[in-house]
């Protein structure tokens, strides 16, 4: 079972969380009608404003050295005002420890603005809303006006949202005077939602406008389908008074954890860099288990339960010896499926959670923060779980 498990993993891995995507979108979009900005939509790249290079100007060179040649020279025009102020002229590294968190965010906001997401679900209700993208990857806000601390793929970003008449604006803080705004607001029809992104610095700065169509841009005709070939001596079956019913999904949030309370473990076997920066396959594992245990899950390792925790770590060194890991935990489960390219429902793997960071430490703490980031996202897997059961 391991062996299909990996398989299914590396092989499939995109097209089932499209697919886990499509679900949720079909059942937010029943269970959303009152909210103009509730449903599925998918984006209209022909009506999009997307400018490849958005974001913001960023110079990451550290301040001139006293004396230094060209220090007040106008090369120096992209770095903005408090950039260097935390710098010593001696070290390169001094720089205060927010610094690489706010690279972090801003990194991510642009790569998301550079490209967008495909399909959006959105559940909103007056105390949250839910923005789920195709790969099935949710975060929730509250229009309280307020900044709260949200987790976008392992980094935490302060966030403020709001609702400005029929539109949500929903404000990331990237870094000091740095904000990415996202402004959402549905036609009258309700057949289209717009989305304007704006990278601001005190201010200004470049915007983008992404257009989404609701539905999951399927195709009708009116044109009556031709009548069935007959065959001389048989008498003709008389063709379907209408299309099949739409099969009925359980719209509620977090349906597709409710009365989950066993699962099974994989562990992704590790690198020799991720064994020489102290990670140990078991020890993983073990640590991974007690946490699901402590949260009252039944784990069985090995065995052939269709829900279970994949982990994945990838482990690199840089040329000082510092360790890297790319660290990923998903909720998978198999389920059947109907898909536009088969005449029958197929057996398919879904991701019901994912969650995934970097780390990166000294060999002899790599291990513990590793697994301390993956038991935190374990712990997030359970309150989640929790919560749909309640």
């Amino acid at each position: 079972m391991k062996t299909s498990r990996h398989f299914f993993g590396k092989s499939i891995r995109t097209i089932a969380a499209v697919i886990c995507g499509v679900l949720l979108g079909v059942e937010t979009a029943n269970g959303q009608e009152s909210s103009p900005l509730g449903g599925v939509w998918t984006l209209n790249r022909a009506l999009s404003e997307m400018p490849r290079e958005i974001g913001f100007n960023v110079d990451w060179m550290p301040p001139p050295e006293p004396g230094r040649a060209g220090g007040s020279s106008g090369t120096n025009r992209g770095r903005r005002s408090g950039g260097g102020g935390g710098g010593s002229a001696t070290s390169p590294y001094s720089a205060p420890r927010e610094s690489f968190d706010d690279a972090r965010r801003i990194e991510l906001l642009t790569a998301e603005a550079r490209n967008p997401p495909t399909r959006l679900m959105i559940v909103d209700t007056p105390a949250a809303i839910t923005i789920t993208n195709q790969l099935g990857q949710s975060r929730t806000v509250r229009p309280t006006g307020n900044d709260e601390w949200i987790d976008i793929e392992g980094v935490s970003i302060r966030t403020a949202t709001q609702r400005q008449s029929d539109r949500l604006v929903v404000t990331y803080r990237a870094a000091v005077n740095r904000d990415v705004r996202y402004t959402y607001s549905a036609s009258h029809d309700h057949h289209q939602l717009t989305v304007d992104v704006e990278f601001l610095e005190h201010g200004a700065g470049d915007k983008a406008r992404l257009v989404y169509q609701a539905g999951i841009a399927e195709t009708t005709s009116t044109t009556p389908a031709p009548a069935p070939p007959t065959t001389p001596g048989v008498p003709a079956v008389p063709a379907s008074g209408g299309p099949p019913s739409a099969e009925k999904f359980d719209a509620r949030p977090g349906a597709e954890l409710r009365g989950l309370k066993a699962l099974g473990i994989l562990v992704e076997d590790l690198s020799t860099q991720a064994v020489a920066c102290g990670l140990n396959h078991d020890a993983l594992e073990t640590a991974l288990s007690a946490r699901l245990t402590s949260g009252g899950f039944t784990v069985r390792k090995n065995s052939d339960e269709d829900t279970y925790l994949y982990v994945n770590v990838m482990t690199n060194t840089i040329a000082n010896g510092t360790c890297v890991s790319r660290y990923d935990a998903f909720l998978y489960t198999n389920a059947t499926a109907s898909v536009s390219y088969r005449d029958q429902p197929v057996l398919v793997q879904v991701s019901l959670i994912h969650r995934g960071g970097i780390a990166t430490s000294a060999p002899a703490l790599h291990s513990p923060t590793v697994t301390r980031g993956l038991e935190n996202y374990i712990d997030l897997f359970v309150t989640q779980i929790r919560d749909a059961n309640k």
